[in-house]
């Protein structure tokens, strides 16, 4: 019931309170995850406080826009509890972003941009964030605000909305994913592979840089990404006229990677099982040198990009005829099997998004600081993770499932709790209603206990 979880709460957040150190900050920071996880269709200050009749509003507000504390000791705990949980050499550390939609242009980042989770340009918050996941258990890592060249050339605009100095020079997402992914490495977070989509996998750089991280990954690309056959040639053409060559060049040209896999062997495979049964599509996979090296002239070609890499080219067709298209540099030796497994397992971290919007509020602050918005986003993550750690006693012996069960357990606990007129329920039900969710319960634990729970 409620005083349940909101007592394993405050023994969860014991090792974060210590880093808090004043004694207000030590209560305002269970009380702000607590209205988090707790019910309500709007998970922004006020109305959580109005929820709390000890909460008061303006200590929350302070606490979270403009109290004087460092978030960094308490970034360091969640993912240091976040290793402990899903962390090692079979995790996968997610790079994805996610857009908060927005009214006016005041809130730190708004402005029009393409948000991904809407597939269409609008005026958004836009979100880089790092998911550290096992199977089916994302824990969300960091989300880390990308500031637009709209407000990055507008230093007076930044100083209004209170971003740090170092944060004000622009950056791309997959330059903001790099360091956000330096820190994680730099805290000890244990992961097998990087997994990112298009957006990120598009960009040379990003993907270089984690190979000179010595680091595993999978990635998404546009079709028209170019590549060379694997055994690629460097030579010296001699030239028919004028001095010879300096540099030498590829002995074919680059192709689009749908071109190149036009020809490929494609065969059914299925990566793990569904609801519905057996998840599978048709893939084909070779390896290929990227062309994403250093540009050089070929002739008549003009600059063009010299042989990189020697990665996976892999390619999707899904059921519904969508083609997909990515690169990752897993060993030669894996089988398509379990490139194809990695590729598919980044579907987890769109679903970690979505549960942090629809029950621990998200996208519900209505702040417009720096300050009050990465806060807000921590707290956020903090509750899902303490959801994740939760779900994982709660499964015992058997793998975790993920955290939408757990939310909805957690939500039910308040609602039964306010249903039965226990101490701490915000409304009264009737004994129909009350009946309704026993029953409600009853099915959830029936469905936990005999069937395999999967998003």
């Amino acid at each position: 019931m409620e005083e349940d979880w909101q007592r394993d709460l405050e023994h969860w957040l014991a090792p974060y309170l210590q880093k808090l150190g004043n004694k207000t900050r030590r209560r305002m920071c269970p009380a702000y995850i607590a209205g988090l996880i707790g019910p309500g269709d709007r998970k922004s200050i006020q109305p959580m406080a109005a929820r709390a009749d000890a909460l008061s509003y303006d200590r929350l507000h302070h606490f979270i826009g403009a109290g004087i504390w460092d978030s960094a000791p308490l970034e360091a705990r969640l993912w240091r509890q976040a290793d402990e949980l899903v962390g090692g050499d079979k995790a996968w550390l997610i790079i994805d972003d996610t857009a908060l939609p927005k009214k006016g242009k005041a809130s730190v980042g708004v402005a029009p941009q393409y948000a991904t989770v809407l597939g269409k340009n609008a005026n958004c918050q836009t979100l880089v964030s790092v998911t550290l996941a096992s199977g089916e258990v994302p824990v969300m890592l960091g989300l880390r605000l990308y500031l637009p060249e709209s407000w990055t050339s507008d230093t007076a605009r930044m100083e209004r909305a209170g971003v740090p100095k170092d944060s004000q020079a622009y950056r791309t997402k997959p330059d903001i994913a790099i360091e956000e992914i330096d820190r994680v490495i730099a805290a000890g977070a244990r992961f097998g592979c990087v997994l990112a989509d298009a957006g990120y996998g598009l960009s040379g750089p990003f993907r270089q840089a984690l190979s000179a991280r010595g680091l595993r990954w999978a990635v998404g690309i546009p079709r028209h990404q170019k590549v060379f056959p694997a055994d690629v040639q460097l030579i010296f053409p001699v030239a028919g006229r004028g001095r010879p060559r300096v540099r030498h060049v590829p002995d074919v040209k680059s192709r689009a990677a749908y071109a190149m896999l036009e020809d490929a062997r494609w065969r059914q495979v299925s990566w793990r099982r569904g609801t519905k049964g057996r998840l599978a599509a048709r893939f084909a996979a070779m390896r290929v040198r990227i062309a994403d090296g250093a540009p050089q002239r070929i002739g008549a070609a003009g600059a063009q990009h010299m042989p990189g890499e020697e990665a996976w080219l892999v390619g999707e067709h899904r059921s519904n005829g969508e083609r997909k298209y990515y690169l990752s540099n897993l060993p030669s030796d894996t089988a398509v099997k379990d490139v194809a497994g990695a590729i598919k397992a980044r579907w987890i971290c769109e679903q970690a998004h979505q549960q942090l919007k629809e029950e621990l509020g998200l996208d519900h602050f209505e702040g417009r600081s720096w300050t009050g918005l990465h806060r807000h986003l921590l707290m956020t993550m903090m509750a899902y993770a303490f959801l994740q750690t939760r779900s994982s006693a709660f499964a015992g012996s058997r793998p975790a499932r993920t955290a939408a069960i757990l939310v909805s357990c957690s939500r039910f606990d308040v609602r039964l709790s306010a249903s039965t007129g226990r101490p701490g329920g915000q409304s009264s039900r009737s004994a129909a209603e009350s009946e309704k969710l026993v029953v409600q319960s009853r099915h959830l634990v029936d469905w936990v206990d005999d069937e395999p729970f999967w998003l």
